[in-house]
């Protein structure tokens, strides 16, 4: 098996002790470069050492950082902060809100914590509930405190947005802003899909970026590929980063030619027939498909072929006919061992939604894998039927990435502030009609600028 990419643990946890130690005194001023870098190494080492790490950081103490996940979900941005605990005592994750019952159950079977089931939008129009939670939680009570979090995404996503700007959970964003400037916390940190920042959903965003300037937040936005956090997919996503003083904003530390593969993430896993259990992973099962998907399926070459033009159903040899040309290459399509995974969604259950089919057996994706693809702790569990634990794994932040987040946003915090006028606030204006087309220029830009975050 090809040997996982990750930083040598070595200096990454000399980082992270030098890390503690600067955070148990007062006066950070000297040495703050090092600081930030500290912590940058140390998030990149739990990041994509999160399965040997995640069992330790679950029995570990809470840490004087208190933390409240909104659109908590299945636990993936809290995972990634809660897995910086298995070095030290560092988050305190106090408190998550979602309204998605199933989601929530998965949550407090991994974090021991029943997240709140409630609607964001009404915590933001009711400053008397938003202060019993706060108060409920301990929230304002901890040494610092962080925000996180990540509004459903499908009223932005170019696959759902046939409602487009009527769908109501696009003002979810902006509500998000408005509980973040009534809790006031000392960094919020929100997700999103890439087409967030799109011409027609710009709007939202610069609704949520003056509610947070005025509040006296520096602001940053951007987008970025998660193959450069060690997540072992290409995924982008948009990233609102608030601090009530300037700071350095994350970027990625892997180029194109070290991103954590398919191989990596799930090679190690045994073979599985479609629709069977393993019986030493309850996680690890596909769907059970059709003898007509699974003779599909066989006629794609291995490791990252593509689905030949007469095979698969009628509608797609039709498509191509008409047009002249393959249509959905991606459907049917294997994953390619040594290469990031395309974009895992809430569909990849269904050889028939993309290139979700096993590099070498002939089946579609199990959940465990989705997981593991997910940056997901292999020993992560999520509750409910096949589609449930797809959608949540689906519609998750990959833990892998909150992971570098979180440690950069403590390097932040305990460092001295770098002065306003070298801040940068990123993205200032809306990035087009379209995200799509922006992907290759991100792509070439990963493999001519190697080690984003290490490079000074």
């Amino acid at each position: 098996m090809q040997k996982k990419k990750t930083l040598k643990p070595e200096p990454a946890l000399d980082a992270l002790r030098s890390l503690f130690l600067a955070s148990q005194t007062t006066d950070t001023s000297d040495g703050c470069g090092d600081l930030r870098l500290g912590a940058q190494l140390a998030g990149a080492f739990v990041g994509t050492n999160i399965s040997e790490l995640w069992e330790s950081a679950r029995r570990a103490p809470a840490g004087p950082v208190k933390v409240i996940d909104m659109f908590s979900g299945c636990g993936g941005m809290s995972a990634g902060f809660r897995v910086a605990n298995a070095v030290g005592p560092i988050f305190d994750l106090c408190g998550a809100v979602d309204i998605d019952v199933m989601a929530n159950r998965t949550y407090a079977m991994n974090h021991g914590l029943t997240p709140l089931c409630e609607d964001l939008g009404k915590l933001a129009r009711s400053p008397e509930l938003l202060k019993k939670f706060a108060k409920d939680t301990g929230f304002l009570d901890g040494a610092a405190n962080v925000l996180i979090g990540c509004a459903p995404c499908q009223g932005f996503s170019s696959h759902r947005n046939h409602r487009g700007a009527e769908d109501p959970r696009n003002s979810l964003f902006v509500d998000f802003a408005k509980v973040a400037v009534q809790l006031s916390p000392d960094a919020v940190l929100v997700e999103n899909v890439p087409e967030l920042l799109t011409d027609r959903y710009w709007p939202y965003v610069a609704a949520a970026r003056e509610l947070l300037e005025s509040a006296g937040y520096y602001v940053h936005v951007n987008v970025h590929n998660m193959a450069e956090f060690g997540v072992p997919q290409e995924r982008f996503r948009a990233l609102m980063v608030a601090m009530k003083r300037p700071f350095d904003p994350p970027s990625g530390f892997l180029n194109g030619d070290a991103y954590v593969t398919v191989r990596d993430a799930i090679g190690h896993l045994p073979h599985i027939e479609p629709g069977k259990v393993h019986p030493a992973d309850p996680m690890h099962f596909s769907a059970g498909h059709k003898q007509s998907t699974i003779d599909t399926i066989r006629r794609v070459p291995k490791d990252g072929g593509n689905r030949p033009a007469d095979a698969g159903p009628d509608c797609l040899r039709r498509i191509a006919e008409q047009s002249g040309k393959a249509a959905f290459e991606d459907v049917y399509g294997r994953l390619a061992w040594s290469k990031p995974a395309i974009t895992i969604t809430a569909y990849a259950r269904n050889p028939a939604s993309g290139r979700f089919v096993h590099p070498e057996q002939d089946r579609g994706l199990t959940v465990r894998e989705a997981a593991s693809l997910q940056g997901f702790p292999n020993t992560y569990e999520v509750s409910g039927g096949l589609d449930d634990r797809f959608r949540q794994i689906g519609n998750a932040v990959p833990p892998t990435f909150s992971a570098y987040l979180a440690l950069h946003l403590l390097g932040e915090m305990l460092a001295t502030a770098m002065p306003g006028q070298l801040f940068d606030r990123g993205i200032m204006e809306p990035v087009g009609p379209s995200f799509s087309r922006l992907i290759p220029s991100l792509k070439a830009r990963a493999k001519l600028n190697p080690n984003h975050a290490f490079a000074h």
